[in-house]
């Protein structure tokens, strides 16, 4: 079966505080209930403790380092989770649940597989 990546977008905050605790049950829930099919999936810190990196001029070229993430958004990428579904279909069906949908986005794609 197909893998899809379900990239979270939410407020950009840091999800290991308390006052976030609710949030995060409800994230612990949707893992519990759709365990069947993920494959994997974590939280991300917020955006300030990102570092983007660029290499100018291609391989081999001089690299770049810059502290924070490589666009400002409102909402920012907070996470994702690796799911096995059936079809793009089903992935969608399972990304509505997420909570990051109820309240900022959840973009799915299809993953590459290159045979490792």
């Amino acid at each position: 079966m197909p893998l899809y990546a379900a990239l979270t977008y939410t407020a950009d905050v840091d999800w290991t505080r308390p006052e976030f605790a609710a949030e995060m049950k409800e994230y612990n829930e949707f893992g519990a209930a759709a365990q069947a099919v993920l494959r994997g999936g974590k939280a991300l810190y917020p955006t300030a403790t990102a570092t983007t990196v660029r290499v100018t001029g291609g391989k081999g070229g001089d690299v770049v380092v810059s502290d924070g993430p490589y666009a400002e958004t409102k909402e920012a990428l907070t996470g994702f989770y690796l799911m096995e579904c059936a079809d793009l279909d089903e992935a969608v069906q399972l990304a509505a649940r997420i909570p990051a949908a109820w309240a900022g986005a959840v973009e799915v794609r299809p993953v590459i597989d290159f045979g490792n």
